[in-house]
């Protein structure tokens, strides 16, 4: 017996909801990037430890490596449709913004910080992620009943 493109269980796309919306696809991919560049930031941060203040270095990277961990959890469960994930992306979004508008003399990272801020949260505000999403939270409440 052959199976067909969607007979695949752990396939993503053909969850209950249908094929995966593109603008969620672009929100949980960016949330994911953004997590693994926290902790990239994490480990420099843990690299670059001096004697005279270790305690500021340490404290930065375990934030850094908390807030990526979550943030890539939320990057990956939002991909997995849960709604859940879109407080953490949302919040994290409002934020990147703020940084970018704090760092508006530096108007390359500004524009860039600024322009994926707003592709997130269009993209997760969507309609069609919406959708999926709550699609997603009703097939998880059933309970099997």
């Amino acid at each position: 017996m052959t199976e067909g493109p969607n007979d695949d269980p752990t396939d993503q796309s053909s969850s209950a909801g249908g094929a995966t919306p593109p603008p969620l696809t672009v929100a949980a991919s960016l949330a994911g990037v953004q997590g693994l560049v926290l902790l990239m930031l994490a480990v420099l941060e843990l690299a670059s430890v001096s004697e005279s203040r270790p305690g500021v270095a340490l404290s930065t990277a375990v934030f850094f490596g908390a807030y990526g961990a979550v943030l890539t959890a939320a990057g990956l469960a939002l991909w997995r449709r849960h709604g859940w994930a879109r407080g953490p992306v949302l919040i994290t979004q409002l934020i990147v913004l703020g940084l970018a508008w704090n760092l508006r003399d530096q108007i390359l990272v500004a524009a860039g910080l600024a322009v994926v801020g707003v592709v997130v949260i269009a993209a997760v505000i969507h309609p069609a992620t919406v959708a999926a999403l709550d699609g997603h939270a009703e097939d998880d409440g059933d309970g099997g009943a």
